[in-house]
């Protein structure tokens, strides 16, 4: 590594201890912060000595998406969401295709539960077990648990997960899903993914707990990947 490469990591240290904290919000306690960082720094590493400067690119921006991706690569690889609830996940975001199809709108919680025939709060407690559902991941768009949707990107000559999600292409998408959510879940992206609130601060802004800001985090991922798998297939 350049001396440039050196001086960059060690400016942007903090950006991946901050990067990391922030996954943390929504991660199970097995997962250690520390282990989050060590590989959130080789993916500084790998930006500071592939960053060029000629592409009017800001370095720290250009960062953020190379520490982000090697985390979140880390976490799917790790494979640390136990099956009961990917396999619960995936039973919600079927029941939000097939009801948005019947109704013509976005459906409620209750009408999800009364679909899955569950009480609901037997409905909440399962968004809030999916804590640290990553819609980034997309595992379980699949019909076997022995494949995960993004490793057919991943062969020799194809694009890799991160380049899939930063096709142009698939944001339009991704910002089109994202304005047919309903109003607090959409603002609760926002402040999240835009303004980097953790599920505490977004909980003081509107008024609820944390518990409750993480199962609308969770509905509104299971929302997103329900409208996105019908890009992939058209894709």
């Amino acid at each position: 590594m350049d001396r440039d490469s050196e001086q960059r990591v060690m400016a942007h240290a903090q950006l991946v201890k901050r990067i990391a904290y922030h996954f943390m919000a929504r991660l199970p306690s097995s997962v250690q912060v520390d282990d989050l960082i060590q590989v959130g720094l080789i993916g500084l590493m790998d930006a500071a000595e592939n960053f060029d400067d000629t592409q009017g690119a800001q370095f720290e921006t250009y960062a953020a998406q190379r520490i982000r991706g090697a985390i979140l690569d880390e976490l799917r690889h790790a494979d640390w969401l136990p099956r009961s609830v990917r396999r619960n996940m995936r039973q919600i975001e079927a029941a939000h295709s097939r009801l948005e199809q019947l109704l013509g709108r976005t459906p409620t919680e209750r009408e999800l539960a009364e679909t899955l025939d569950i009480p609901l709060d037997q409905y909440q407690q399962q968004l809030a077990d999916a804590r640290g559902a990553q819609l980034l991941y997309y595992e379980d768009f699949h019909d076997s648990d022995e494949a995960h949707f993004l490793d057919g990107y991943a062969g020799e000559g194809q694009p890799t997960p991160v380049s899939v999600l930063e096709d142009a292409r698939f944001r339009e998408s991704l910002i089109a899903a994202i304005e047919q959510l309903p109003e607090r879940e959409k603002l609760i992206m926002g402040l999240y993914y835009e303004q980097e609130l953790n599920l505490k601060e977004i909980g003081e802004v509107l008024g609820v707990s944390e518990s409750r800001v993480c199962q609308l985090h969770s509905q509104a991922v299971a929302r997103l990947r329900s409208r996105l798998r019908d890009w992939t297939q058209a894709a």
